[in-house]
């Protein structure tokens, strides 16, 4: 059983025929007991009730229920689903011990069948479990005998897929139905050969992906609060996306176009892929975030984001958009060792290192000495170091280049007049940023192994 953070959060209901929910649990006395449902990957609170000595409870509200996957949470955090649709007034009665074997449902034959349907599954698990431990066993030094039960467990896991396929059929209408079909996986067809008889060695990659929402219906709310959703949105954006800023961009905007009219998908997709890219720790993943912004997070489409919140998020992306990779790196003009104005822009080299640091950071103390180590080893092969010092006492600065031998471009700006830290985004020390000839950005927040690894390969110098 998955561990379950329950959330208490207030939702707004559309619907208003109410839910009448009659449940007992044999086994559970006085207790204080819960209502949540799926919502992408968490689970939130509905409601809760008091079940008597008996086990008996109900949960009732005037409005009805969202549609989707519902969690009754028994005490130590012990839960069984049930489905939420159009019929919300039914009984349950099952047993603390084991209540998906326990269950009996009255009055909601979606309920009924999904029983059934979960009872087959736990035992087609039993008969699964003495077979997957006798294929361990075998497996390294028994291949005959681990294809067997190889065979075994494929076997069972056909008979799962046909019966959910049976059930489809024979209950079209019924919601647990489209949850089925939302996790099946689209099966790929044997690659097409070209005129020269030839296979393309992708097909099957690029008829997975664009098959991959065949069977899940995108206009659908109810799909939020199911654990189906969100794990296909994981898997197509990370999985089947390459990581680079442009192909998640497209994918994001594949998503967000099937999901647009509705209310639940449609937040739920923006907030995922917003949040996920603004604190990727992967370079260059910010511009997704700053596209997700410059699109999405206007007053009239992101309804659900007061004034305040938004303001900081698109002041995020403000930030960001003119330090992208590939951007021109912002112009900085400070002064030298010899109170001479230095131009970032002016450097003449093939690449430029912008390295922000402070000669009082524990951190650039260890960072410093590999990064004027690896200039002198490049600075004759088209490298130059602007160093921006962050520290407002120059003795200092001045202090430690000298015993440290720091010849390459040393600059400060004591006053901060030229907002450096903010135009580089810079939090903390050191920081790098290389640059191309034309001082376009290439890579950003980067530690000095890896320039040194970019720029060894460039360069083609061996380690």
């Amino acid at each position: 059983m998955a561990a379950m953070v329950l959330m208490i959060v207030p939702q707004s209901i559309a619907q208003n025929n109410g839910y009448n929910i009659k449940i007992t649990v044999e086994g559970v006395r006085d207790s204080l007991i819960y209502l949540a449902n799926y919502f992408g990957d968490k689970q939130y609170i509905k409601d809760s009730t008091h079940a008597d000595i008996n086990g008996s409870f109900t949960f009732k509200g005037k409005e009805a229920l969202p549609g989707g996957i519902y969690l009754v949470v028994l005490p130590a955090k012990k839960y069984f689903e049930v489905i939420v649709d159009k019929k919300q007034q039914f009984n349950m009665r099952t047993k603390m011990a084991d209540p998906i074997a326990h269950m009996n449902v009255d009055g909601s034959e979606e309920n009924k069948q999904f029983y059934v349907y979960l009872n087959f599954v736990q035992g087609k698990q039993k008969e699964l479990e003495p077979i997957r431990m006798a294929y361990e066993r075998v497996k390294e030094n028994n291949p005959d005998s681990a294809e067997y039960y190889r065979s075994k467990l494929s076997d069972i896991d056909l008979e799962v897929k046909n019966y959910k396929l049976d059930y489809i059929k024979k209950y079209p209408d019924q919601f647990i139905s489209k949850v089925f079909l939302a996790s099946s996986e689209p099966e790929v067809p044997e690659a097409p050969k070209n005129v020269q008889g030839q296979v393309d060695s992708t097909f099957a990659y690029k008829y997975y992906k664009e098959h991959y929402w065949d069977h899940i219906d995108l206009q659908d709310d109810r799909l939020i609060r199911t654990p189906v959703y969100h794990n296909k949105l994981v898997s197509y954006m990370k999985n089947l996306t390459p990581q680079i800023p442009d192909s998640i961009i497209e994918s994001a905007e594949y998503l967000l176009n099937k999901t647009k009219g509705t209310k639940d998908l449609f937040k739920y997709t923006i907030h995922y892929i917003t949040y996920t890219y603004e604190t990727s720790n992967v370079m260059g993943m910010d511009a997704v975030f700053v596209h997700m912004v410059d699109t999405y997070y206007k007053p009239e489409i992101v309804t659900w984001i007061d004034s305040t919140q938004l303001y900081k998020i698109t002041e995020r992306a403000k930030v960001l958009r003119p330090i992208l990779i590939g951007k021109p790196a912002p112009n900085l003009v400070m002064k030298d060792l010899n109170n001479q104005w230095r131009s970032l822009k002016d450097v003449k080299a093939k690449y430029t290192v912008v390295y922000f640091w402070d000669p009082d950071c524990s951190h650039c103390k260890k960072v410093t000495p590999l990064a004027i180590e690896y200039y002198h080893k490049v600075k004759n092969k088209g490298v130059e170091f602007y160093a921006v010092c962050t520290e407002v006492e120059l003795d200092k600065w001045r202090i430690y280049i000298k015993e440290h031998n720091l010849d390459w471009i040393n600059v400060a700006d004591p006053e901060f007049r030229t907002n450096f830290r903010y135009y580089y985004d810079l939090i903390s020390t050191p920081m790098i940023y290389l640059l191309d000839e034309n001082k376009h950005i290439i890579m950003k927040r980067i530690g000095v192994e890896t320039l040194e690894q970019y720029l060894n390969d460039k360069l083609q110098i061996k380690p």
